[in-house]
C-alpha cells in the first residue's frame, strides 16, 4: 500500500477548514452556503472512496508520530463506516441550512462555524494516536459551542451553551487523564499500536489499578459527551440554536462518546469495572429518557430526551461487550434522528394526517401482560436461532427485547375485545419480521467490522448477564407503567406521576440552580460576534 494514500484522507476535513477561513467576505451569504455544499460533496467523495479502499486492502495506517505523540493517520473497519455516515449527515446539514438560514444576518458565520465543526469531527474519526484525537475532540466541543450560541442575546440558549461548555471541559480533563495512564502503562498512545498490546495482554493481564482508572475515566468522558446522567440537561436546552444544529449535534456530534469507547474497546476490555459502569450509567439513561420523553409535548424537547435514551443504549450495548451492535445503533440513530430533526417542523401536518381513533382504548392489563410474555418469547427464539445467547451475547439480546416491546401494545390490541384471526396473525408476522431484521443485522455488522472490534468477551459475564436481565425486566415495567398511566389519567396519583416524570424528575432544575449558584455569569447574554 502506498503510504501516501491514507494522508490523502486529509482533504476531507481540509477541503472543510479552506473554505471556512474564506468566512463568506468574497462572495454573497448564500453563495458562500452553495461553495460549503461543494466542499462537503468533496468530503463525502473522499469517504467513499476510502470506504472502499478499506473493504479492499485493509485497514490504513501512516504516522508521522514517536510513542503516538504527532500526526497519524488510521482508518480501520470502525472509522471508515463513521466517516462515511459524519460525511453524509454532514452535507445533508449543509444543503439545509442554506435554505434555512437564508437571509438571516449570521448566515456566512454559521457556515464558518458549521465547517469547521464537521472538520474537527471528521478528523477526530481518522485520527491515529490519543494525542491527536484529543486535539480534535477539543475543537469539536469549541467549535459547536460558537453554534450553540449563534443567537447569543437569548439567556435560554447562553445559559445551556455554558452548561455544555463546563461539562466538555470536565469531560476534556478526564480524557487527558485517561491518556496519560494509558502512556504510563503502554509507552504509546498510537492507537493501533494501543489496540494490539491489549489484545496481546487480554489472556494473562490481571487486575491494574491505572488500567482501571484509565478506563473509568474514559467511560466518564464518554458520558458527559453522550448526555447521560446526571449531566444530561444541557442537551434538552440547546434548541434556542437553529434546527440544523440540533440535526447535526443529535446525529453527529453527540456520538463522539460513543466512537471513543469503540475506539479504544481492546483497552477497555482490561478494564472489567469501568465497563460494567458504562454499562449501568447507559441503562440507567435510557430507562430515564425513555419515561420521560414519553411524557413530553414539544416535538424537539421529546428528540432530545429519545436522544438520551438512545445514546444510554448505545452505551449499555457497551459496556455489555456489544461493540458492534453498538457501532449497528449510532448508525442507525443518526440517519432517523437527523431526518426527525429536520422534518421536526411538519410532525404536526403528518400526525393529523394519519391519526385515527381507536374505539378500543387501552388493551387490559392482562392482555397487556400477555402480549409482553409474548413478545419476549418471541425475542429469545428468534435471538437463539441466530446464535444469540444470553450468556454470551447479553447487549444484544438486551436491546433487541426493548426493541420488540415496542409492538406490545399492537400485539395487545390485536387480541383485546374481539380477536380476529388476520389481525392476529399480521400482527405476529411483523414482530418475526423485525426480530429477524434485528438479529439479522446484529450478525451482519458482526461480520464487517470483526477486524476492527472485539466480539467476544473475555470476561466473566456473570454481571454483564445481571445488567441485562434488570434492564428488560425494567422496560417491561415501563411498558406496564405506561399503559396504567393512560388508563387512569384522571386518577390523583397518577397525574402526580406524570407531572413528576415530565420535569425530568428535576434533575435538571437542580443543576440549574447550582449553575446559577456558581457560576451566575452564564446567564448574561453572550457577543454573537
Amino acid at each position: 500500500m502506498p503510504a501516501i494514500i491514507p494522508w490523502l484522507v486529509l482533504l476531507a476535513p481540509l477541503s472543510l477548514v479552506l473554505l471556512a477561513i474564506r468566512s463568506g467576505q468574497v462572495c454573497e451569504p448564500r453563495d458562500y452556503a452553495g461553495h460549503a455544499i461543494t466542499a462537503g460533496s468533496i468530503a463525502l467523495c473522499i469517504a467513499v472512496l476510502t470506504a472502499v479502499t478499506v473493504a479492499t486492502m485493509g485497514p490504513l495506517h501512516s504516522t508521522l508520530a514517536w510513542a503516538g505523540i504527532g500526526l497519524a493517520i488510521y482508518i480501520d473497519a470502525l472509522s471508515a463506516i463513521m466517516l462515511l455516515l459524519v460525511s453524509f449527515v454532514g452535507l445533508v446539514v449543509i444543503r439545509y441550512s442554506r435554505n434555512y438560514l437564508d437571509g438571516d444576518p449570521g448566515h456566512a458565520r454559521f457556515t464558518k462555524w458549521l465547517l469547521l465543526t464537521l472538520a474537527s469531527v471528521l478528523t477526530l474519526i481518522i485520527s491515529g494516536n490519543l494525542a491527536q484525537l484529543i486535539a480534535a475532540w477539543i475543537a469539536t466541543s469549541l467549535s459547536l459551542h460558537k453554534l450553540l450560541l449563534f443567537y447569543g442575546t437569548r439567556p435560554a440558549a447562553v445559559r445551556a451553551a455554558q452548561k455544555k461548555f463546563i461539562t466538555s471541559r470536565i469531560g476534556d480533563v478526564c480524557l487527558i487523564v485517561g491518556a496519560a495512564l494509558l502512556y504510563s502503562y503502554f509507552g504509546t498512545l498510537d492507537i493501533a499500536e494501543l489496540q494490539l498490546a491489549a489484545k496481546t495482554l487480554a489472556p494473562n493481564i490481571g487486575f491494574s489499578p491505572a488500567l482501571v482508572v484509565a478506563g473509568l475515566l474514559i467511560i466518564f468522558t464518554a458520558a458527559l459527551k453522550s448526555a447521560q446522567l446526571p449531566l444530561h440537561g444541557w442537551l434538552i436546552e440547546v434548541m434556542e440554536t437553529p434546527t440544523p444544529v440540533s440535526a447535526l449535534l443529535h446525529a453527529g456530534i453527540i456520538n463522539a462518546g460513543g466512537f471513543l469507547v469503540l475506539r479504544l474497546a481492546d483497552v477497555l476490555q482490561l478494564a472489567t469495572p469501568a465497563l460494567e459502569t458504562l454499562a449501568i450509567i447507559g441503562g440507567a439513561t435510557a430507562l430515564f429518557g425513555s419515561m420521560v420523553m414519553l411524557t413530553q409535548t414539544s416535538v424537539k424537547v421529546q428528540l432530545a430526551y429519545s436522544t438520551i435514551a438512545q445514546m444510554g443504549f448505545m452505551l449499555l450495548q457497551c459496556g455489555l461487550g456489544a461493540f458492534s451492535s453498538a457501532l449497528l445503533h449510532i448508525v442507525a440513530h443518526s440517519l432517523y434522528k437527523a431526518h426527525s430533526f429536520l422534518s421536526s417542523g411538519s410532525v404536526i401536518d403528518l400526525a393529523r394526517a394519519s391519526w385515527s381513533p381507536n374505539p378500543g382504548g387501552q388493551p387490559h392489563p392482562a392482555r397487556l401482560i400477555v402480549a409482553l410474555i409474548a413478545v419476549l418469547s418471541l425475542t429469545f427464539g428468534i435471538a437463539h436461532a441466530f446464535g444469540f445467547t444470553h450468556a454470551q451475547n447479553p447487549g444484544q439480546l438486551a436491546l433487541g427485547a426493548v426493541l420488540l416491546m415496542g409492538l406490545v401494545h399492537l400485539m395487545a390490541n390485536a387480541i383485546d375485545e374481539k380477536p380476529n384471526a388476520y389481525v392476529l396473525l399480521r400482527s405476529g408476522a411483523l414482530a418475526v419480521c423485525v426480530a429477524i431484521t434485528y438479529f439479522a443485522l446484529q450478525a451482519i455488522v458482526a461480520a464487517l467490522v470483526g477486524s476492527s472490534l472485539p466480539l467476544t468477551n473475555p470476561r466473566d459475564s456473570m454481571a454483564d448477564q445481571i445488567i441485562a436481565a434488570v434492564v428488560i425486566a425494567l422496560f417491561a415495567a415501563i411498558t406496564v407503567f405506561q399503559n396504567q398511566m393512560a388508563r387512569h389519567a384522571d386518577h390523583p396519583f397518577w397525574i402526580a406521576a406524570h407531572v413528576h416524570v415530565r420535569q425530568g424528575f428535576y434533575l435538571n432544575t437542580i443543576a440549574n440552580r447550582l449553575v446559577q449558584q456558581y457560576w451566575p455569569h452564564v446567564l448574561k447574554p453572550s457577543s454573537t460576534t
